[in-house]
C-alpha cells in the first residue's frame, strides 16, 4: 500500500522485495490441488511429499453398492410418489367434470302422487318413483338394517369409502376371473343414483367416490341411508322402499316383516333377476343370506332368524289391486284440472270403495272366466256410483296386466236397449204416462223395418209394458212421434256427452256411449230429477296435510220434473220384476233399470239402480266382434245381480223417487190415459183423485251450472267443448 498526496491509502500491485515477478509466477492448478488430493497423497507417501516432486492424487474410494431389496425398496417409494401425483391429477380431472361443489345438491325427489279409497287405504300410486318418501324413523329397525347387513357392513365406520370392501371385492373378482362382488358402499350407490348414469366405466367410479366423499361431509349417516332407501330401484317401476313393500306385499313399508325387509334387503342387487313375483325361489334364497349377515352382525336375534326362515316372505297382491289401477288412471286423467303441476307428494282422496271395487272385479272376473269362452265374450266393465255422482267401484276391463285400456271411461258403444229410457222420458214429458197404449207392430221408415227381439207382435200395450219386455217398434214409433232430435235433447240433458245422430234410429241406442255417462245419466232417475257430473276426486292433500283441493257441492241443479221421475221409475221397476232384467232382481229391495243388446249382439248392458247406487254393466270384444247370443238379459245381469247383492248389503233399504204413486195397481191407473185412449176412460171412471198435469221438460236449473273442474273433467274425458 501507498499513501497518497491526500492521504488516502492506494494499492500497489507490484511485487514485493524477496518474492517473484507476478508475471513469471505460473497459476495453473495440478492434480494435486484439486479436492481429495491430501488424502491420495497420504496414502501414496505416508502424508509427506518426496524428492520436492508433485504427489500423485490418491485413487477414488469405491461406492457401496444398494442391495437387491433396496433397490426394490427405493423404485417403489418412487414409483408411489408419481402413482399418488398421477392419481391427485386423474381426481382433480374428474372432479373438475362435476358441478362445483358448492353447487352441489341433491337433486329433488320426483313427486308421488298416493291414490288413497274412500276409507284411507290405498289404491295406488302415480308418478316416476311408484311410492311417496318415507323417513327413518317410520320404518321398523329390521328393515335399514337388512340393507345394511348385505350391502355395506362397515357403512357406519368409513368416510364413504371403504378399502377393506374393494380389496375384497378385488380379490373375489380376480378368483373368480368374473365380476363377482362390487365394492360400492350404500353412500356410492347413492351418489350413483343421484349424480351419474348407470354406465361401468372407470371415470364413474372416480366420480362416484368423489361424490361419495361429499355426501358424508354434508349428511349424517341417517340422513344418507334415508335418501339410499327412498331411492333405490326395486324394479317393476318401484324407486324406493315404500314402493317396493306396497308392490310386492300390498302393505305399507312401516309394515314389513322381517322376512320381508330380508327380501327387500336382498332385491337390489338384481331386481330384475331376484323380484319375488318372477322368482321366488332365488328372492328367498337370497333373503336367507341377509337374514344370515343380519345374525352375524348382531341385526337380528337367532330365534328372529330362524322363524323368519321357517316362514319365508311371498308376494302379496292386494284385494282389486288389478283393477284399482283403472281408476288411478281415471285420477290421473284428470288431476291436473283440479290442482295443476305438482312439485311435491301429494295424497288424493277418492270416492272409490275398495270393498265395492274387489266386488265388481270378481263378479266380472269370475263370469267371463267361466262362461266367457262359450259365448265368446273377451272384454267387460263395470261402473258404479252413488246418484249424486260419486263413482264408488270401476272396472274398466278384464285384466289390467293384460290391457290397460279403460272400457268404462274411454270405450264407445251402441247402448241398444239400455237407451230407450231417454226416448220414454221425452214422451213422458209431452205429456204421456205408463199406461197410455201404444200397437205393437211392424214399422218401416224409409225402407227400415225394426223388428222385436223375438221377431213377433203383442198389439195394443202399455208404455209400461212395452219397456218392460224392450218392445222395438213402440220405442221407434215414440221416438217419432216425439222427434228424434227432442230425444238427443233430452239424452244430453241426463248427461249424455258423446255426439248423438238425430235419426229414427236413435230411438234403438244406435249412437255410441261410454258406460260411465251412461251409468251417470242413469243416475237423474235415482236421485230424483237432478242432473250429475260423475267424479272420482274427493279432495288432494299434500303430505303435510294442507288441502290442495276438496270437492264442494256442485252439479247440473233440476233436470227432470219429479213427476216425470215417478213415472219412469215406476216403468223401470217393472224391468226387474216381469221384463228383461227379472234375473237380477234382489228381494226387499226397491230396483229399477234397463238392460241393451245391439245389433248383432256385439254389445250387451244392463244399467240398474237402488235409491243409493247405480251400477252398469257392459260385455262385448274390442274388435266388435258379435258374441254368442249376448243380450243384456243373460250375463250382464248376472254379474250385476253378483256385485249388487253384496253392494246394497250395507245400504238402508229406501223407495225409488215418486215410483210408488205410479206403480202397477195402485193410482197410478186412475193417473194414467192423458192420451184419451180407453186406459184414459178407464181411469177416469175409478180415478180417486184428479190425475197431476203432465210433467214438462225441466231445463237447467243448478246453481251456476258445473264447476270449472267439473267442465275440464268434462272435456278431457269425452271430448266435448264448452
Amino acid at each position: 500500500m501507498a499513501k497518497g498526496r491526500d492521504g488516502r491509502v492506494e494499492p500497489r500491485f507490484d511485487a514485493p522485495e524477496g518474492r517473484p515477478d507476478p508475471a513469471a509466477l505460473d497459476l495453473r492448478l495440478t492434480r494435486g490441488d484439486r479436492a481429495g488430493a491430501s488424502v491420495a497423497r497420504s496414502k501414496t507417501t505416508g502424508g509427506k511429499a518426496t524428492g520436492g516432486q508433485r504427489p500423485r492424487a490418491p485413487a477414488p474410494a469405491p461406492r457401496r453398492r444398494r442391495s437387491f431389496l433396496g433397490r426394490v425398496a427405493y423404485g417403489l417409494v418412487i414409483l408411489g410418489v408419481w402413482g399418488v401425483v398421477a392419481l391427485a391429477g386423474l381426481v382433480a380431472y374428474h372432479a373438475s367434470q362435476l358441478p362445483p361443489i358448492d353447487q352441489l345438491a341433491v337433486p329433488k325427489r320426483p313427486p308421488n302422487i298416493a291414490i288413497l279409497a274412500s276409507d284411507g287405504s290405498l289404491l295406488a300410486n302415480r308418478g316416476e318413483t311408484g311410492g311417496r318418501t318415507v323417513a327413518i324413523r317410520e320404518l321398523p329397525p329390521h328393515l335399514p338394517r337388512a340393507f345394511v347387513a348385505i350391502e355395506d357392513r362397515r357403512f357406519y365406520g368409513h368416510l364413504g369409502i371403504d378399502p377393506i370392501g374393494i380389496a375384497r371385492a378385488l380379490f373375489r373378482n380376480l378368483t373368480s376371473r368374473g365380476v363377482a362382488q362390487g365394492g360400492s358402499t350404500l353412500t356410492q350407490q347413492l351418489a350413483k343414483n343421484l349424480f351419474l348414469t348407470q354406465e361401468r366405466t372407470a371415470s364413474r367410479k372416480i366420480q362416484e367416490a368423489i361424490l361419495a366423499l361429499w355426501l358424508e361431509h354434508r349428511y349424517s349417516k341417517d340422513e344418507i341411508l334415508e335418501l339410499y332407501l327412498n331411492r333405490v330401484y326395486f324394479g317393476a317401476g318401484a324407486y324406493g322402499v315404500e314402493a317396493a313393500a306396497q308392490r310386492y306385499f300390498a302393505k305399507p313399508a312401516k309394515d314389513v316383516t322381517l322376512a320381508e325387509a330380508a327380501m327387500l334387503g336382498g332385491l337390489v342387487q338384481a331386481p330384475s333377476r331376484l323380484a319375488p313375483n318372477r322368482n321366488l325361489p332365488a328372492a328367498q334364497a337370497r333373503a336367507a343370506q341377509v337374514l344370515a349377515a343380519m345374525q352375524d352382525l348382531g341385526f337380528a336375534k337367532p330365534a328372529e332368524v330362524k322363524a323368519a326362515l321357517d316362514r319365508p316372505a311371498k308376494p302379496n297382491r292386494a284385494p282389486g289391486g288389478g283393477s284399482a289401477n283403472y281408476v288411478a288412471d281415471l285420477v290421473m286423467d284428470v288431476l291436473d284440472d283440479y290442482v295443476g303441476t305438482i312439485e311435491s307428494d301429494v295424497t288424493v282422496s277418492t270416492t272409490v270403495d275398495p270393498v265395492l271395487q274387489a266386488a265388481a272385479e270378481k263378479a266380472l272376473v269370475d263370469e267371463l272366466t267361466q262362461k266367457g269362452a262359450r259365448f265368446n265374450v273377451g272384454q267387460g266393465a263395470v261402473v258404479a256410483m252413488r246418484p249424486d255422482g260419486a263413482i264408488r267401484a270401476l272396472v274398466g276391463g278384464r285384466d289390467y296386466a293384460q290391457s290397460q285400456f279403460n272400457r268404462a271411461t274411454t270405450a264407445k258403444r251402441q247402448p241398444g236397449s239400455a237407451f230407450k229410457p231417454f226416448v220414454y222420458l221425452a214422451a213422458i214429458e209431452r205429456g204421456l204416462t205408463p199406461d197410455t197404449v201404444r200397437e205393437d207392430s211392424p214399422v218401416t221408415v224409409k225402407g227400415w223395418s225394426p223388428e222385436n227381439y223375438t221377431r213377433s207382435y203383442a198389439g195394443s200395450v202399455t208404455l209400461r209394458d212395452a219397456l218392460a219386455h224392450s218392445l222395438n217398434t213402440v220405442a221407434v214409433k215414440l221416438g217419432l212421434e216425439v222427434g228424434p232430435k227432442a230425444v238427443v235433447q233430452t239424452a244430453q240433458r241426463l248427461g249424455i256427452t258423446s255426439p248423438l245422430q238425430a235419426n229414427a234410429s236413435i230411438s234403438l241406442g244406435t249412437s255410441e256411449v261410454t258406460p260411465l255417462e251412461l251409468v251417470g245419466a242413469y243416475a237423474v232417475f235415482a236421485n230424483g230429477g237432478t242432473g250429475v257430473i260423475p267424479y272420482v276426486i274427493a279432495s288432494v292433500k299434500t303430505v303435510g296435510g294442507k288441502v290442495v283441493y276438496k270437492r264442494s257441492p256442485a252439479g247440473l241443479g233440476r233436470v227432470v220434473d219429479p213427476a216425470a221421475v215417478g213415472m219412469m221409475n215406476a216403468m223401470l221397476h217393472e224391468v226387474f220384476v216381469s221384463g228383461t232384467a227379472k234375473k237380477g232382481d234382489i228381494p226387499g229391495y226397491d230396483l229399477a233399470g234397463k238392460t241393451g243388446t245391439s245389433q248383432d249382439f256385439r254389445d250387451a248392458w244392463v244399467v240398474g239402480y237402488s235409491s243409493t247406487l247405480v251400477t252398469g254393466v257392459w260385455l262385448g270384444n274390442d274388435d266388435g266382434e258379435s258374441t254368442k247370443r249376448v243380450s243384456g238379459g243373460n250375463l250382464p245381469v248376472e254379474i250385476w245381480n253378483r256385485f249388487m247383492t253384496t253392494a246394497l248389503r250395507a245400504d238402508k233399504v229406501a223407495a225409488l223417487p215418486g215410483a210408488g204413486r205410479w206403480r202397477r195397481g195402485g193410482n197410478a191407473i186412475a193417473a194414467a190415459g192423458s192420451d184419451g185412449g180407453i186406459g184414459g176412460l178407464i181411469g177416469g171412471l175409478l180415478a180417486e183423485a184428479p190425475a197431476p198435469a203432465p210433467p214438462r221438460p225441466v231445463s237447467q236449473q243448478g246453481r251456476g251450472g258445473p264447476s270449472r273442474e267439473d267442465r275440464n273433467f268434462l272435456e278431457r274425458l269425452f271430448g266435448i267443448g264448452e
